[in-house]
């Protein structure tokens, strides 16, 4: 499954200061991931139109069982 969840960069300007870039989280993803306020992340750069967000400190998995894995059909 493929979903994309498009969002602006948005800029904060203080005075005398240099521009600070925001990236917002939407929340859908963030639950989806499980991600929370507080989760240390940090950026990789893969090349100039894709960045990976890695957690630092990734939380145990909620379950014991495993996805399975989808079946492959055999094409005639």
């Amino acid at each position: 499954m493929h979903t994309t969840y498009p969002l602006n960069v948005q800029a904060i300007r203080s005075a005398g200061k240099q521009p600070r870039l925001f990236v917002t989280f939407p929340l859908a993803l963030a639950a989806a991931i499980g991600l929370n306020p507080g989760d240390r992340v940090q950026w990789e750069l893969l090349d100039r139109r894709e960045l990976h967000l890695v957690r630092l400190e990734p939380p145990p998995p909620s379950t014991k069982r495993r996805a399975p894995k989808p079946r492959v059909r055999a094409s005639l």
